[in-house]
């Protein structure tokens, strides 16, 4: 009888275990959103491409080709966490009037990108090595540490691009549009607004996340890789973002060296008041990178 009761408990309590499980794992989830828009939308000649990543999986997108005969410098452009290729399409004019192929991507998880068991600022790190590397193949840039390539990317998505720049040297500039300093910081914020407690349960959720994807938040957070990077790196950040405090910028560009640029412009997280004029500056830093 004893027996039979202690693994009845057991089994309720793995049950348990696997639901909270289950349940995290789904709040986590992006929401997929499919773009519904492209660059010819704006006039400009595309091609919608899928490209190989890690796990067998293939990642959406638009390429965008420099006018002329090549080669040209070009510009891997990346979401954030539950966005699309569409929310990045301000920048294809610009760039593609400013010389440079351009490839807006989709990571795993979102948009018409495949599925994976889950995504994170790691795996938006290697779909980012996957662009960079389809872009050394088809916009005439020649083999690995040839230069020429750079990287655009909003918030989990400009962390990511940091943290693919860290692991590469050959990528010759990286724009970082609201990055965070640290995943834990940007946990807590996402626990309070939940009133999920900080102690234990919030420790526990943020030691499984580690787990989980394989990394500890110390060695993938922007705050940390910013110190390993040595190519040009412009940070950009509204404001007046409520999600990721601009003083988390000032963090990121005051741990980082003398390649480091930061530019605060009016606006918020994912809405930039004035972009169209703050564009023109973005773009010539990245013409004179790759120069």
């Amino acid at each position: 009888m004893a027996y039979g009761l202690m693994a009845a408990v057991v089994a309720s309590i793995l049950l348990l275990v696997l639901l909270v499980r289950r349940q995290l794992h789904r709040a986590l989830a992006p929401e997929r959103v499919v773009s519904k828009t492209s660059p010819a939308s704006l006039g400009l000649a595309c091609s919608e491409i899928r490209l190989p990543t890690r796990n067998g999986k293939t990642l959406a997108g638009w390429f965008v080709p420099a006018s002329g005969p090549g080669p040209h410098p070009a510009v891997a452009v990346v979401h954030g966490w539950g966005g699309n290729a569409e929310t990045m399409l301000p920048l294809a004019t610009p760039l593609h009037a400013a010389g440079f192929a351009v490839l807006f991507f989709e990571a795993r998880c979102h948009g018409q990108s495949d599925e994976d068991s889950f995504t994170s600022l790691p795996r938006f790190a290697e779909d980012c090595a996957a662009a960079v590397e389809w872009l050394r193949v088809h916009a005439g840039l020649g083999g690995r540490g040839s230069g020429g390539i750079a990287l655009v990317g909003h918030s989990v998505g400009a962390g990511a691009a940091l943290l693919a720049a860290a692991r590469d040297p050959g990528i010759a500039a990286v724009v970082s549009i609201a990055a965070f300093t640290h995943p834990e910081a940007m946990m807590r914020r996402w626990f309070a607004l939940r009133g999920i407690p900080q102690r234990p349960l919030g420790s526990l959720i943020l030691g499984y996340i580690e787990r989980v994807i394989g990394h500890r938040f110390d060695d993938i957070a922007p705050i940390a890789t910013i110190r390993r990077l040595h190519c040009p790196v412009l940070l950009v950040h509204g404001g007046e973002d409520e999600t990721v405090p601009v003083a988390e910028a000032h963090a990121i560009h005051a741990a980082g060296g003398p390649n480091v640029q930061l530019k605060i412009v009016a606006g918020s997280h994912d809405d930039y008041a004035d972009l169209e004029r703050e564009l023109p500056a973005l773009v010539e830093f990245l013409r004179a990178a790759v120069r």
